[in-house]
Order: structure tokens, then C-alpha cells, then sequence
């Protein structure tokens, strides 16, 4: 069976994003960048500008744990999966909290995070975005 032209399940993308959520919630690096592809990109509000590779952004987030940044906690709510073939957009709203030397600050965040079949069969991410959450439901209704 040909594992890169076989349609993605919504559960392999729930597994995937779990597992990536759950090594970002413990500020787990090698287990966090293990999901990301070498050449995914990332755009995060936060930084000026686009990050072409997992190795790019994970010397950001070196330099972040340097400075005493962790996350202190993280939950993901309101989830939506959709399959695109051998790949799948995953969005979802995020609260995290991350302590930086001990200083605590709440994030409201929407996130997309883009998976695809790897040639070994693995579901990995190539692509995520985040974004800061409306100031209240309101907004985004």
C-alpha cells in the first residue's frame, strides 16, 4: 500500500495534534519538534516574521527557554478537523499560560496547524499559525 496517497483520518490528525499539544503543554522540546516536518513554517503573531523550518523555530524557542520561559499550562478547546486528502487543516483555540522567570501571563490564542502523511506513513505537521483570540465571543459572531 502506497502510505502517501492514502486519505488522512480525522482520528490520525486528533492522535497527531494531541501528541503535539501534549509536548508543547509540558515544554517537552524533542518530543514538540518531533511532530513538526524539517521544512514546516510558522507564523506566530508574536514574531516579525515567518519561520521557514522546524530548526528556525526551534532555536527561537532555545533562546526562549534560555530566558526562563516555560508553559505553565495549556488546554485546547473548540477543535475542528478538516481532511484534504493525504492531509488535513486542524484549528482550534488555545489558553495557554506560560511563566517567563517566574512571571505568569495568560495567552487566548486561535491556532491552524497543517498535517500531512509523511512517506514512512507518519501524520506531521508542515504548517502552523497562530493568532491572537478576539477580545470576546462577540467578535467572532
Amino acid at each position: 500500500m502506497d502510505l502517501t496517497t492514502t486519505a488522512m483520518t480525522a482520528a490520525e490528525v486528533e492522535a497527531a495534534a494531541k501528541r503535539l499539544m501534549t509536548a508543547f503543554a509540558a515544554t517537552d522540546t524533542d518530543g514538540y519538534f518531533d511532530c513538526f516536518a524539517p521544512d514546516a513554517t510558522f507564523i506566530f503573531h508574536s514574531e516579525p516574521n515567518r519561520l521557514t523550518s522546524r530548526g528556525e523555530y526551534r532555536d527561537l524557542w532555545q533562546n526562549w527557554v534560555e530566558d526562563g520561559w516555560r508553559v505553565a499550562a495549556c488546554a485546547s478547546s473548540n477543535a475542528h478537523i478538516q481532511i484534504a486528502g493525504d492531509g488535513a487543516v486542524f484549528s482550534h483555540d488555545v489558553e495557554t499560560v506560560i511563566d517567563v522567570a517566574g512571571i505568569k501571563e495568560t495567552l487566548h490564542e486561535r491556532e491552524t496547524i497543517i498535517f500531512t502523511r509523511t512517506k514512512s506513513g507518519s501524520v506531521l505537521a508542515v504548517h502552523e499559525h497562530l493568532s491572537p483570540a478576539p477580545a470576546s465571543q462577540k467578535a467572532i459572531s
